[in-house]
């Protein structure tokens, strides 16, 4: 008796939509804006983004993730401009955590993040694992550049920035953060220029 060739192997789910995630990720944010976080629900942003619930929840199986992934997407488009120093190369990415911040969108989210993360320590756990060191890819970005250009002494500096991200990200993203959504204040250019000038004067000099 002949034997019949295996059969294919078949694919496990359809693949996944780039456009499906961007649509559910704005609608999750547009909602989270209108709605807070208690009156948001996978069916709004089912709606809003027009996919089936199932869809969403084969993607995000609950409303924390979901939520932190659609912050994620936004701070995923922050980029280290290099701009021939590591002054105006900060500067930059300043100016572009600020903009961030100032969009209805992104202060309903973030808020709504840091006041149910305070809460709920898994959650503050996707947070920091998702959104914020992922982040600190800026940071060793920017003072690579540095160390390249010859702004930094290699062999001093290097080993002192690695022990110190940690510190130099949470000294720019939490007064960027204070500066807009508790005060209210504006991240002007010139604020902006004097943060990053005092940021990097006590511990980053210059090698001239």
């Amino acid at each position: 008796m002949a034997t019949l060739p295996p059969r294919p192997a078949r694919a496990k789910g359809r693949p996944r939509s780039a456009a499906a995630d961007r649509a559910i990720l704005d609608a999750t944010r547009e909602a989270l804006a209108e709605l807070g976080w208690g009156g948001l629900t996978i069916g709004h942003v089912a709606t809003r983004a027009g996919v089936a619930k199932t869809t969403l929840y084969r993607r995000w199986p609950s409303k924390n993730e979901l939520v932190v992934d659609a912050v994620a997407s936004l701070f995923d488009e922050l980029e280290m401009a290099d701009l021939g120093s590591l002054q105006a190369d900060m500067e930059a990415v300043v100016a572009q955590f600020a903009a961030l911040l100032v969009r209805p969108e992104s202060q309903a989210a973030l808020l709504a993040l840091f006041a149910e993360g305070s809460r709920d320590p898994e959650l503050r756990r996707r947070i920091r694992e998702r959104i914020v060191d992922p982040q600190k890819r800026l940071v060793r970005q920017g003072l690579s550049q540095a160390l390249d250009r010859g702004e930094l002494a290699r062999d001093r500096d290097e080993a002192v920035a690695a022990e110190h991200i940690d510190i130099i990200f949470d000294t720019i993203a939490g007064t960027v953060e204070h500066r807009i959504l508790v005060t209210g204040q504006p991240a002007t250019q010139e604020w902006i220029r004097r943060f990053t000038t005092l940021l990097l004067t006590p511990g980053l000099d210059s090698t001239g």
